[in-house]
């Protein structure tokens, strides 16, 4: 098996007869050596010389095809490393779903450091957003966790609730917050989210094993029943470097 420090060769078969760009062919040889396990996180890929010699190719087709892996995440050029296959981020549609069960169906397996789980109520959370919505002296409970994929720090999950859910901290660590809240009579019907960036806090970044200044995606979202009762508002801070949203759109 090869170590972090080799430079690792793959099978790669092009067709030249095919109407797909040859740089395009190689990316997806690549990508799909990554996705089969045969090229792992850490992995070194063999030199653009090496490559196009074995492959016949031109230097600037092998160029192109790094290139667009680098783009999508998949690969990174280090100065005296050469080409790297990273950890791949974590991808996920702008649809309602529960964190921790889209790692699982990825194939990743997730993790949860809770810190914290206390009462509150609008008026003592100091989040905006809930003095809109909700009567001041209204019971709540407020949810702190770090949510985890293959033993890495992804995100920093806050969550506000009602106070009628029983919601044991032992449980939160091994299942999605939206299971255990539709077991307890949540009717999810519709939620409104708002996606944006900002640069964690030096204590954010220590929970998250960052470097300051360290990029993130933000999200907040506001969930509710059919009957248009909130049902959980969540504060959410992922590592951008690990962490995308994707949506389709209509043409």
């Amino acid at each position: 098996m090869a170590t972090r420090s080799e430079a690792v060769q793959i099978d790669v078969v092009l067709d030249r007869a095919s109407p797909v760009p040859l740089y395009h062919q190689l990316a997806q040889a690549i990508e799909a050596a990554i996705d089969g396990g045969s090229l792992r996180p850490g992995d070194r890929l063999e030199n653009e010389v090496t490559l196009t010699e074995r492959l016949g190719l031109a230097r600037p087709t092998a160029r192109q095809a790094i290139q667009e892996l680098v783009r999508k995440g998949l690969l990174v050029r280090r100065r005296g490393l050469g080409t790297q296959v990273v950890q791949p981020a974590i991808h996920r549609d702008v649809r309602l779903t529960s964190l921790y069960e889209d790692l699982t169906d990825a194939g990743r397996t997730p993790e949860t450091r809770l810190l914290a789980h206390e009462p509150c109520t609008p008026a003592t959370a100091g989040v905006p957003a809930l003095t809109e919505l909700l009567p001041a002296g209204e019971p709540l409970q407020m949810l702190r966790r770090v949510r985890l994929a293959d033993g890495r720090p992804l995100s920093i999950m806050t969550n506000y609730l009602p106070a009628r859910f029983e919601l044991d901290d032992a449980v939160l660590g091994q299942r999605g917050l939206y299971a255990l809240l539709r077991e307890q009579g949540a009717q999810v019907a519709i939620a409104h989210q708002t996606i944006g960036a900002r640069l964690a806090t030096e204590d954010e970044a220590a929970l998250l094993e960052g470097v300051t200044p360290l990029a993130c995606v933000t999200a907040e979202l506001a969930v509710y029943d059919g009957a248009g009762v909130l049902v959980e508002l969540g504060r959410h801070l992922y590592r951008a470097d690990r962490y995308t949203v994707q949506t389709s759109l209509v043409v």
